[in-house]
């Protein structure tokens, strides 16, 4: 089976649980149940930085949008085990525009559950395979992040991670760290220190900076990370050519509900 997602045909790598007399055909657009044609989706605008948008759909709200959502994202995930109970998910979708086709295209996703006992941010992170390795990937982490900031409680990703998954984490939670680190004065950077800035949980600054290989621990504070070079750091992202631009931008964000808990 293949299916068509916009202008393009792809071939889906893993098998869903659509009804057989929807998927009989070899080449299927999945007209009635693809939410991938609704441009734009249902839901609230909530970030609107060049040719990316992204909307927060509430699975409650939109059910029947999120069940049909998750069908097709299991096309593309091993793990996507969600499909039918979205009442407790938002999903916060991704709108590209491309700007030779003058056309809109929603080209992935993240969904998050409304109380998660283990503060993730993500429950699921997908980005449709034609537009893979564009960084677009990273800005739904960043707005996973941001989400988690404005909430004002640490975030992360469902664990274990998916080795491509770890890969592109590590990838955001590198930048970031850096862009922080290279943005004080301080001759010091507490593990602490990063996390505040960055919401990147307390294991996933330590093990990120273990993986960078700039962590220096303290002799006298263990949770300290001394900066001893900033030339090494900065070599760091020279070489990984990361840009000091965040990846999402703050004040792209509009129309945020409050979901902090208790309000």
């Amino acid at each position: 089976m293949s299916v068509v997602l916009g202008n393009l045909l792809i071939k889906p790598w893993y098998p869903s649980f659509y009804p057989q007399d929807l998927i009989g055909n070899k080449v299927e657009r999945l007209y009635k149940v693809c939410p991938m044609r609704d441009v734009p989706p249902p839901g609230i605008l909530i970030y609107q930085r060049g040719e990316v948008s992204m909307y927060e759909v509430d699975g409650e709200g939109h059910k029947l949008y999120a069940q049909n959502l998750s069908l097709f994202a299991k096309l593309f995930l091993d793990t996507k085990s969600v499909f039918y109970d979205v009442s407790t998910f938002r999903y916060y979708l991704m709108v590209y525009y491309d700007p030779v086709t003058a056309q809109r295209q929603i080209v992935g996703f993240f969904s998050k559950e409304k109380m998660s006992w283990d503060n993730n941010n993500v429950a699921c992170i997908l980005v449709f395979p034609p537009w893979q390795r564009r960084g677009l990937g990273q800005i739904l982490m960043g707005v996973s992040y941001e989400l988690s900031r404005r909430e004002g409680r640490l975030g992360g990703p469902e664990k274990p991670l998916s080795s491509l998954g770890r890969k592109g984490y590590l990838a955001y939670w590198s930048a970031s760290i850096a862009r922080s680190i290279l943005a004080t004065s301080a001759k010091k950077v507490s593990v602490q220190d990063l996390v505040r800035d960055t919401c990147i949980a307390p294991e996933d600054v330590i093990s990120t900076l273990d993986a960078m290989g700039i962590i220096e621990p303290s002799p006298k504070a263990p949770a300290e990370v001394v900066v001893g070079s900033r030339d090494k750091i900065e070599e760091w992202v020279q070489r990984n050519k990361v840009s000091m631009r965040p990846v999402v931008q703050r004040e792209a964000f509009t129309n945020l509900q409050d979901h902090r808990p208790g309000v």
